[in-house]
């Protein structure tokens, strides 16, 4: 099954790739490497911000890097003109803001982890990293970045 099809089964709609904010470019290719440059927590109805630990619980920030993983992949087919070209999800690496006591940085970014998997199966497995920040741009609670591997 090809992945926009598998998207499509599931009910998952990819927002527009997100414009960057900044003076940067959303995604670079070096080789079958794509690098795609960090995307914050969003929605329909603008930022989700938030400080786990603080306002946010644990599920409302897994629910954000969700949302985070979805601009993730809108850049890669932005970059790549189809999602049937990605081999592997390398690598994420998600940033929480949060209070210097939180401690469960990885249930937040397996919103976005298991967005990757639900997305591309075994090829979305990948390495990571799950940090705390004790800010991010513009007070969102989420920022991830990712590395995948294609054709």
């Amino acid at each position: 099954m090809s992945i926009e099809a598998r998207l499509t089964e599931k009910g998952i709609t990819l927002p527009d790739a997100p414009a960057p904010a900044a003076n940067y470019v959303p995604y670079v290719q070096s080789g079958n490497l794509i690098y795609v440059s960090g995307q914050i927590s969003s929605d329909e109805n603008g930022l989700i911000t938030g400080k786990l630990g603080d306002s946010m619980e644990v599920e409302a920030g897994a629910a954000a890097a969700r949302r985070c993983g979805l601009a993730l992949i809108a850049q890669l087919r932005a970059a790549t003109g189809s999602l049937d070209k990605v081999k592997r999800v390398v690598k994420l690496t998600g940033f929480v803001n949060s209070t210097p006591d939180f401690t469960d940085q990885p249930k937040v970014i397996n919103g976005c982890s298991d967005l990757m998997v639900e997305v591309f199966g075994e090829a979305g497995a990948h390495a990571r990293a799950a940090v705390s920040a004790p800010s991010l741009p513009m007070g969102v609670a989420v920022e991830i970045e990712a590395i995948f591997e294609v054709e």
